[in-house]
């Protein structure tokens, strides 16, 4: 590759990345709704033809932004579950950190999970960050149990029914502990094997 191109390429994954970040700045501070191209264009100073170069509408522009939000999701578990004080504390830890992520994120966790996206979760094309948030999960049970994966899905799914709901304020938030203590005492508690008593 020549320095021209190279140049090109490199001044090409900035505007990228400079488009995700105005969308996602948008998003926290007037909600999705506000999120156009047009507003997009005028943000980051580019005509709406070169938006469309880089994303081809507003759903690839939520992917884009998801895709960064799970690789933020998955830094921030995998730093929960190695400071947990030991293998029996890293669900806590990992419960406990998705859900402030979610709190702290709205904007950015309803891109990852609510909207809609052309991101495919549990298949050969599910993107690295995705994976690596699952794995997070997955590594909160012993490499012995045999549905730790089953256990990592049932989790997940439970932390975000508990996310969505608080966020929509169908669940008081007073409840998030008591909440992240019975999912983890259950798990914990659980056999590792079918037929296991």
């Amino acid at each position: 590759m020549s320095a021209i191109s190279e140049r090109r390429e490199r001044e090409r994954a900035h505007r990228h990345q400079l488009i995700i970040t105005a969308a996602r700045e948008l998003a926290e501070t007037e909600g999705w709704e506000a999120v156009t191209t047009r507003r997009l264009a005028d943000r980051v100073e580019y005509s709406q033809p070169v938006l469309y170069s880089h994303f081809n509408g507003k759903d690839a522009i939520v992917s884009a932004v998801a895709l960064d939000g799970f690789g933020e999701l998955a830094t921030h578990l995998r730093r929960a579950r190695q400071a947990a004080p030991g293998p029996a504390h890293a669900l806590r830890a990992v419960c406990r950190a998705y859900l402030d992520f979610a709190t702290e994120r709205p904007a950015l966790y309803q891109a990852m999970f609510i909207l809609p996206t052309e991101l495919t979760f549990a298949s050969a094309e599910t993107p690295a960050p995705m994976r690596a948030c699952f794995d997070e999960f997955v590594g909160c049970f012993p490499p012995a149990n045999e549905r730790r994966e089953l256990f990592a899905e049932v989790v997940w799914g439970a932390l975000h029914g508990i996310a969505v709901l608080s966020e929509s304020g169908r669940i008081p938030p007073a409840g998030q502990e008591e909440r992240v203590d019975l999912l983890v005492t259950r798990f914990a508690d659980t056999p590792t094997r079918p037929g296991t008593p």
